[in-house]
Order: structure tokens, then C-alpha cells, then sequence
């Protein structure tokens, strides 16, 4: 995580005064923007926003590590992908998401979104229904 703020320049000067951002908040942003893309089963979290998930408070900006350098902002997203789903397009889906809802609210221009994915998850199976069992014995 980032311990600078970023400044957006504004082209009008009428207002006078500076945008100021804190990394926290582009982390959220980033966070849900890609959470919400179909295929993601979830963001990769440490100890401390899984604690904060058992309490019942979400914790949106896991998995998401800004850094800020010459080239400008670049984004570390670590998931967990549903299984079955294409990697590399739902991959694709969410640096397009990201990139995107990231300018659109804080008009911050991503320089690269990597993306890691660390797992993924299998369905859960039904379990067998117990009365249907029950029942053919019965019928029989």
C-alpha cells in the first residue's frame, strides 16, 4: 500500500485549490470495480482484512497494491477465479473495468493493471436430497 496521495491537475483554474486522493480510496475503487467482474470469486486478503470480513465489515481494497513511479500508476491485483471460466478473458475483463472506473472517478490514467491470479475455486456441489432417496425405496 501507498503512503502518498495522489494530486489530480485540474485544467480550470477558476476554482483555485488542490483534488488530493488518498491511495485508500483508489484501493476500494479498484477493489469493487473488480470484484464485480463476472467470473471473479474474490479478491486475495491477509490476516488482518480476513479478521475485519469474520466481524461483518467488507473489506474492499484487498488484494490491490498501488505503485507509484516515473511511468505513473501501476495496479497489483491478486484473485481467486470461479472454476470454469476462461483466465485470460476474464483477466482482460477486469483491467478493462479497472482502467476504466478508476478514470472515471478520480480521472486517474492507470499506466498498467497486472493482474495475478492466485486460484480457483470450484463449484459447490449440491448435496444428495434426501427425500427424493427415501421416497424411490418406498415406491418400490
Amino acid at each position: 500500500m501507498s503512503e502518498e496521495t495522489f494530486v489530480i491537475n485540474n485544467d480550470t483554474e477558476a476554482m483555485g485549490g488542490d483534488i488530493v486522493i488518498a491511495p485508500e480510496v483508489i484501493e476500494v475503487i479498484i477493489g469493487i470495480a473488480a470484484s464485480k467482474v463476472e467470473g471473479v470469486y474474490g479478491m486475495r486478503g491477509n490476516l488482518a482484512s480476513n479478521v475485519t470480513e469474520l466481524f461483518g465489515r467488507a473489506s474492499h481494497g484487498k488484494g490491490v497494491f498501488l505503485k507509484n513511479d516515473e511511468d505513473g500508476l501501476k495496479v497489483e491485483l491478486y484473485c481467486y477465479l470461479n472454476y470454469g471460466v476462461t483466465v485470460p478473458k476474464v483477466a482482460l475483463a477486469m483491467q478493462e473495468a479497472v482502467k476504466q472506473q478508476v478514470l472515471y472517478m478520480t480521472d486517474i490514467d492507470l499506466t498498467e493493471v497486472n493482474i495475478h491470479v492466485v486460484g480457483v475455486v470450484p463449484e459447490k456441489l449440491e448435496g444428495p436430497n434426501f427425500d427424493e432417496l427415501f421416497d424411490s425405496e418406498e415406491d418400490e
